[in-house]
């Protein structure tokens, strides 16, 4: 929620400036700068949920661990430095699983599914559809699994052209394609709507 309150201030700047546009700055790259930060926020969140899922779990050696869990493979120089006693198995699986998800973004939703089955075995995507229903709409929208991985991908991949392509429109080197105020707080609405859910999802015991 602290990223994303970054990302609201980079739109509620870019509005405040609006009425003073000129040639030399370019008040849409406010909000293109807020799109990508609330990804970010977004992909920061899911690494840390996931190592702190992992270490509490690792750390109780439970018989509830996710069968993904239980046979996660460690590399013999972390086996070995348990065995030492320099680290514990929780730390040793924490440190392994940060190095690997470093060099990982979870921008895409099946990369998500995939992170998340080490601390459940929830169907996250299609429990959170059904909470984004209920919580944030009251019951007066119908999204299903398919639905919401598709609008979290349309955010993370408007994200991409802007942060890779500079938002340029496909074939043209000087046009960029259009953004405003709306369309980027509909986008930090969406993911701060996205990470409360799959939140619930991973706290809901039942």
């Amino acid at each position: 929620m602290t990223n994303l309150s970054y990302a609201r201030r980079m739109v509620e700047a870019g509005r405040m400036l609006t009425p003073f546009r000129s040639p030399t700055i370019d008040i849409d790259d406010f909000y293109r700068a807020a799109w990508v930060q609330a990804v970010a926020a977004i992909d920061h969140w899911l690494h840390e949920e996931v190592l702190r899922r992992v270490a509490e779990l690792t750390a109780k050696d439970s018989p509830e661990m996710p069968p993904q869990l239980r046979r996660y493979e460690l590399p013999l120089h972390r086996v070995e430095a348990v065995r030492r006693g320099e680290a514990t198995l929780s730390e040793a699986v924490v440190e392994h699983l940060r190095e690997k998800l470093a060099v990982q973004a979870l921008q895409h939703p099946g990369k998500i599914s995939e992170v998340l089955r080490l601390v459940t075995e929830k169907k996250v995507w299609y429990e959170a559809a059904g909470c984004i229903n209920q919580h944030f709409f009251q019951g007066r929208t119908t999204f299903n699994e398919k639905k919401l991985r598709g609008r979290y991908l349309e955010i993370t991949q408007r994200r991409n052209k802007i942060a890779h392509d500079a938002d340029l429109i496909d074939g043209d080197l000087k046009r960029r394609r259009p953004i405003d105020e709306a369309d980027v707080t509909d986008a930090i609405d969406w993911i701060e709507r996205i990470a409360l859910a799959i939140a619930h999802v991973l706290d809901d015991e039942g």
